[in-house]
């Protein structure tokens, strides 16, 4: 019972804990409309995005909710190309056909028709077809409920704030909705994907034959003018994206382009034609590639500064602080880098020991409200100095010089003969030592002197 109890006021104080955190994360977006150079734009939400850094460049009710139509196959190309090869092969099911109203684009699939993901990617992509929605959804999990659970799993992983998907098409539900921020987030992420870029650029494909389907006949053009080049709104730095239209949702685009390395990307929700959508669309790219370009506000490996690491050894105590990555912004072209002024944060109470390339604290650059970021990093390790240190290394040092004279000693000592030899030594030595004693008697007694008296006394 203690031990219930005692659960659950730990998951009270973390819910406590987690809820505002949640707070905070939802509402630090500024969500203002964001129109520094007064643009004039005719649509009902819209909003222009740096992809790379996720900036805003200008947003008008970007944050309203909005029924995104077939805006919503960005996100059914995701998951395909997250869960499938493009060679895999899917079967066409009696709902994937009889599921779609009338009056909504299909590019006349049949039924147990067999179509690689390649295929059914084209269709849906190009001509916007919705049969082929439902068919990459069955086939990854079954059935569109379950694949639009894992649509809406997929858009808080990519920090959509007000998007809820009920099916893979977009087909009009009360229940379908997003904000133009949200649709940027999905296309954004989207543009990761050379599969999608790719054949978000194809202006017109062709449906082979099929098990099922006997003719090549099956020729579907692309929705966005703005990619081919027999369009009215065609535009030449267009690259993509995905279009879509109901008469709840109006007009919807997310749209990319790129001029001179700058990338672009658009949404436009709720136009009252297609006219107004793609006009929008130019207006602001126009605008983006007038006024902005990309800067390098440092780059990496810059040494920031160099610090004294308070405990550190003398040759590492010198420690030199290195941005990790480079920095590069999308600024307006009147703005001069040179003259920004980095914010500098490092870590409090910077002592030894520090490895090679641990963090140790950042850098960032504020620009019209958007803060660039990197971490700073340590030039190379730097290796504690203190009393312990000292005397584990002296007491090394001291264990080597003992073991050096051992050994010294072992060298030097003379070996002690064996008993074996030391007899046979002595045995040799007395046998010379007699025979030298004899030959010195004979020599001594033929010259005489004492040891010839000597003999005499030993007759006698």
């Amino acid at each position: 019972m203690k031990q219930l109890r005692l659960i659950v006021i730990f998951t009270i104080i973390f819910m406590m804990i987690l809820l505002p955190m949640h707070t905070i994360l939802a509402t630090d977006i500024n969500k203002e409309d964001y129109n520094p150079d007064n643009i004039t734009t005719n649509s009902p939400s819209v909003l222009l995005m740096d992809p790379k850094t996720g900036q805003i460049l200008y947003s008008k009710n970007a944050f309203e909710r909005r029924y995104p139509a077939s805006t919503t196959k960005l996100m059914t190309a995701i998951l395909t190309l997250e869960n499938c090869e493009l060679d895999d092969v899917a079967t066409v099911s009696h709902n994937a056909i009889f599921s779609i109203p009338v009056g909504y684009s299909h590019a006349n699939l049949q039924e147990n028709e067999e179509l690689t993901i390649e295929q059914l990617l084209n269709v849906l992509m190009i001509p916007s077809a919705n049969d082929a929605a439902i068919v990459l959804a069955e086939h990854i999990s079954g059935s569109v409920e379950a694949f639009a659970d894992k649509m809406n799993a997929k858009a808080k992983e990519l920090g959509c704030l007000d998007t809820h998907f009920v099916n893979p098409n977009g087909v009009h539900d009360e229940n379908h909705y997003s904000t133009a921020y949200d649709l940027a987030l999905i296309g954004r992420y989207a543009m990761q994907f050379e599969d999608i870029m790719r054949i978000a650029k194809v202006a017109q494909y062709t449906l082979p034959k099929t098990n099922e389907y006997d003719e090549e006949n099956r020729i579907f053009n692309t929705t966005n003018g703005m990619i081919s080049k027999n369009d009215e709104y065609y535009y030449q730095y267009a690259t993509g994206l995905k279009t879509g239209y109901t008469d709840k949702s109006g007009s919807c685009i997310v749209a990319t382009a790129e001029k001179d390395g700058v990338e672009l990307l658009g949404v436009v929700l709720g136009s009252e034609s297609p006219d107004v959508r793609f006009e929008d669309c130019k207006k602001l790219f126009d605008y983006g590639f007038e006024n902005y370009s990309y800067e390098n506000l440092v780059s990496e490996g810059t040494q920031i500064q160099t610090l004294e690491i308070d405990g550190a050894t003398r040759e590492t105590k010198s420690l030199n602080v290195l941005t990790k990555d480079s920095i590069d912004a999308l600024v307006k072209t009147n703005v001069n880098v040179q003259e920004l002024k980095p914010t500098i944060t490092l870590q409090e109470n910077l002592t030894a020991p520090i490895e090679k390339d641990a963090v140790i604290g950042t850098i960032s650059y504020e620009i019209n409200g958007e803060t660039y970021s990197t971490d700073l990093i340590a030039e190379h390790a730097v290796v504690a100095s203190n009393l312990e240190t000292i005397i584990f290394r002296a007491c090394l040092i001291f264990l080597i010089l003992f073991l050096l004279v051992i050994i010294l000693k072992k060298l030097n000592k003379p070996s002690k003969p064996s008993r074996t030899s030391n007899s046979k030594s002595k045995s040799k030595s007395n046998t010379y030592g007699i025979k030298h004693a004899r030959k010195s008697k004979n020599v001594k007694s033929k010259k005489g002197g004492r040891y010839k008296f000597t003999q005499i006394h030993d007759f006698l």
